[in-house]
This record gives structure tokens, sequence and C-alpha cells, in this order.
């Protein structure tokens, strides 16, 4: 008798006490994550604007430099490399050429259709337009 008085005892959770605390936890993570996701693509998408604007200035400041920007053919790596021009004194990124957000190479011309050069990032989805996480990043904008 005295052994099933022991059993009776035990401190514990039952396995029903412990479903419930599952279903709980299901339903508040499924009440969270629609509200949580989508400020996760609004964090990457101003992150890929610091990004650009930080780029901007380290052209600004190799065009002060060297008397222009870097052609197209030259592109962003001319910021950490020297391709041997005259007045260059980089690199200009005090880290490697990052790529965007969403692991793609920021997309770089110059001259620029929106001004001397134009600096984007296509978002999520890798290709011009698009809305939301998929909407493009620009320099111009």
């Amino acid at each position: 008798m005295r052994k099933i008085l022991n059993r009776r005892n035990r401190k514990g959770f039952t396995l029903i006490e412990l479903l419930v605390v599952m279903v709980i936890v299901g339903l508040l993570a499924a009440l969270v994550a629609p509200r949580l996701f989508p400020k996760l693509g609004k964090g990457k998408q101003a992150a890929a604007k610091a990004q650009i604007e930080l780029l901007g200035q380290a052209l600004d400041q190799m065009r002060l430099d060297i008397g222009r920007y870097p052609t197209t053919q030259e592109g962003l790596n001319m910021l950490a490399v020297n391709p041997g021009v005259e007045g260059w004194d980089g690199p200009y990124l005090k880290k490697a050429l990052p790529n965007d957000p969403w692991g793609k190479p920021y997309n770089y011309q110059s001259p620029g259709s929106h001004g001397e050069y134009d600096l984007l990032s296509y978002g999520r989805d890798g290709s011009p337009g698009g809305e939301g996480e998929d909407a493009d990043v620009t320099s111009w904008q």
C-alpha cells in the first residue's frame, strides 16, 4: 500500500497536461507568425536601401579622387580594387563588396538613366518590378 501512495504523490505533468500546453503554444504561433513574417521582408528592404546609400557614398568619394564614376564595365569592384586608374585612393569600402540581402549582386550602370549612375537591387524575386519584398530598391528613389 505504501508503494501505491508513493506513485500518487509523485510530482510531474500528465500526458493530457502536456498536450494542452502544446495546443496552446501552437495556437499562439499560428496567430503571431503571420504578423511577424511580413516585417522580415521589410527589414531586408531597409537593409538593401542602407547598403545602396553606403555604396553611393563610396562612389562619391571615389569620384572626388579620380574625377569620374566607374563605368558599367569597371563596375562596383573598382571600389575595392584599383584597376590602374590614376588618383585612385581606395579601397573605398571597409569590407568586401556586399551582395544584396537576398544574396544577389547589386546592379550598377554608369552612365545611368536616372542620374550619373544607377545602383539597384531587384528584390527577392531578382527581376524588375514587383511589390513588397519583390519590389526593386534603387539609388534614385
